[in-house]
Formats: C-alpha cells, sequence, structure tokens
C-alpha cells in the first residue's frame, strides 16, 4: 500500500513538471564531507536563473542519507544522496524493494580521511598498525587496554589517546576503517588475513573493524566543525574528517603523516595517501523528469569540479581527466548503476 501511495506521489509530481507549474525545490541528504561542495553547486545554481527554488541540503551522514533516499520515490523523498564512500548492495537492495527504479553513480571528485592535530599539538607520525591498535575495540582478538600512544607504539609520546571523529552514521568513518583501521589490522595479526576469508565474518569484524567505545574515541556526531572546535581546545587530541576540514583550518591545524605520507591535495590526488577516497553522488533517475532543474543541476556540477574550479577552492581533489570525462557523460547519457559492481 505504501509503494502504491509512493507511486501516486510521484506520478502527480510529474505531472506537475510536464505542465510547467511550480513545484517543489531540488533535495538532497546525505553526507557531511560532501555538503560543502554540493551547497556550493545549489548557490551557483540559484545565480545562474531568476527565479529558481533553492536545493535543499541537509547534512546527516552518509549512512542515514542512503537510508532515507532509499526509502521510496515521489515528491516526498530525497532526489540526491550524497555520500562520501560507495553504497553497498543491501542498499541497493533496498531501493529496489521500495519502487526507487534506476539510480545514477557520479563521482564529483576525491578526499581524503584525514587525522589531524592542533599546531600547538605533538606532531604525532603514525602508521595504520598504530591507528589500529589505539583504536579498535578489539585489537589481536582482545579487549583495547591502550590508554597512551607509547602503549600502542614505544616510540610513540606517553600523552592519552584521545580522537574525536564521526558517528557510525557517516561515510568518513566507514572510510576511516576501511583505509586504516582494517588494513592496519592486517599488518598487526597475521592470522587476520585468514579470518576475513572465513565464512562467519563476524570474528573479523570485531577484532578488525570495530571502533572501540570506552572513551578514547569521542563521537562528535555529523558536525565536523566541532571536531575541529575540539582540536583548539585540547593540542594533544586527533581529529578525523574529510580533508576539505583541514584545508579550510590551516592556520590552526595540520595532518598527522600515515605511512610517512601527510594528507595534502598533492598527495591525495596521485593516491599516495593511504586515507584518499572517491566522493559520490546518487540520484533517482525517475526524479530526473520529475523535478524541474534537476537535470541541470547535476550537468551544473560536472562543470565545476575540475582543477582550478570553484569545489576545488572550497578543497574537493578533482579527480583524473579521465575519471572527470566518463563522469560527464553519466550525467549526460544518464548511464543507470549496474548493480553488479557494488559489495
Amino acid at each position: 500500500m505504501l509503494g502504491r501511495l509512493a507511486l501516486i506521489a510521484f506520478g502527480t509530481l510529474a505531472l506537475s513538471a510536464c505542465d510547467g507549474s511550480a513545484t517543489r525545490e531540488i533535495r538532497v541528504v546525505g553526507s557531511s564531507t560532501v555538503y560543502p561542495f554540493t551547497t556550493a553547486v545549489a548557490e551557483a545554481f540559484v545565480n545562474a536563473r531568476s527565479g529558481r527554488k533553492a536545493p535543499v541540503v541537509e547534512s546527516i551522514g552518509s549512512g542515514a542519507g542512503l537510508r532515507r533516499f532509499c526509502e521510496g520515490v515521489g515528491a516526498q523523498f530525497p532526489d540526491i544522496a550524497n555520500a562520501s564512500r560507495r553504497m553497498t548492495r543491501k542498499e541497493f537492495d533496498r531501493c529496489e524493494q521500495n519502487q526507487v527504479g534506476e539510480i545514477l553513480e557520479i563521482v564529483i571528485g576525491l578526499d581524503g580521511v584525514a587525522l589531524a592535530e592542533s599546531n600547538q599539538g605533538p606532531k604525532l607520525r603514525l602508521s595504520k598498525r598504530d591507528v589500529y591498535l589505539a583504536l579498535a575495540a578489539n585489537p589481536m582478538g582482545k579487549p583495547n587496554t591502550a590508554r597512551t600512544w607509547h602503549d600502542v607504539n614505544p616510540a610513540l609520546p606517553a600523552i592519552p589517546i584521545l580522537v574525536m571523529g564521526p558517528p557510525s552514521t557517516s561515510g568518513t568513518r566507514d572510510a576511516f576503517v576501511e583505509l586504516m583501521l582494517a588494513p592496519g589490522c592486517l599488518e598487526a595479526d597475521p592470522n587476520a588475513a585468514k579470518l576475513k576469508t572465513e565464512a562467519d565474518p563476524a570474528h573479523y569484524d570485531a577484532e578488525c573493524r570495530r571502533v572501540r567505545d570506552d572513551g578514547p574515541y569521542v563521537d562528535k556526531g555529523e558536525n565536523d566543525n566541532l571536531i575541529v572546535q575540539g582540536l583548539a581546545q585540547n593540542p594533544n587530541a586527533l581529529g578525523i574528517f574529510g580533508y576539505s576540514y583541514l584545508e579550510e583550518n590551516q592556520n590552526r591545524l595540520h595532518g598527522v603523516p600515515i605511512e610517512g605520507v601527510a594528507p595534502t591535495y598533492a598527495s591525495i590526488a596521485d593516491g599516495q595517501y593511504p586515507g584518499a577516497r572517491p566522493l559520490y553522488l546518487y540520484v533517482k533517475k525517475r526524479h530526473l523528469k520529475a523535478v524541474p532543474g534537476l537535470k541541470d543541476f547535476l550537468t551544473l556540477y560536472a562543470t565545476l569540479w575540475g582543477p582550478g574550479g570553484p569545489l576545488v577552492k572550497r578543497g574537493l581533489i578533482a579527480a583524473p581527466e579521465a575519471m572527470r570525462a566518463e563522469m560527464a557523460k553519466r550525467v549526460a547519457d544518464l548511464t543507470p548503476l549496474d548493480p553488479a559492481v557494488l559489495k
């Protein structure tokens, strides 16, 4: 019944779009990392033509955004989901169950999951193994008892481990686990690779992917500015957020090198920084005709993400030229996502 109501609502929305009458604004939900880039495009979209309604962009985290995006199709549901990690097959299947229809997947550029500290901080240099032993809930299969960085690695200072980061709904948190915590586990524990291939993944997840919740890791919510403020107040703390927030605050923060590589535009663009990752938009194809301006919004996005463009000036790392060309073609051709590529 709910699915039928959603389709009826969508039909009404589509009819409104076709007869040229005013309908609702473009609606976007999701990642706090992608939020400033989509907001910049929304501003340019409104300024490009008088009379346009300002798109509504909400920062609620990648996981929460994709969950809301996949709730259905129609006027009451978002048109776009921002995501700082790729949609999972489980999320796609939920979209299918709710009759969302074909979805476009667009990589808007690159970003880095940055570890940062105050410019008055201890100038830590860490490995993925250090990060794992400090922040995993069950390193080497045992509850984490490390309280200082010296407990993790004798070469590090004896200052308390305090890392402020995003919540479990965040794509940045997911990317941090995939790019740093899990690889650090594989380096620290020779048996972890075997755990990963076992039929029951629960043991591997418990040892390699679960972030500790006993104090050293502090969930600061989806507002990355709160992490920046926290680092200013506590010079010995570390923060985890997207590179753009580090770049915006270089007068008071610097990136922590991981495996000897600091998070910079160049090190993320060429893939040397271990925390480099793509950023995504997911778009409901069925909404493209129904929501006035939605296709124009995507086309505009593709003109703003290049090197030297306004999004790069806001902290986006431009994707390689070939990838930008492929994504622009996806927007032009409205090529839907093939779920076979999802995990």
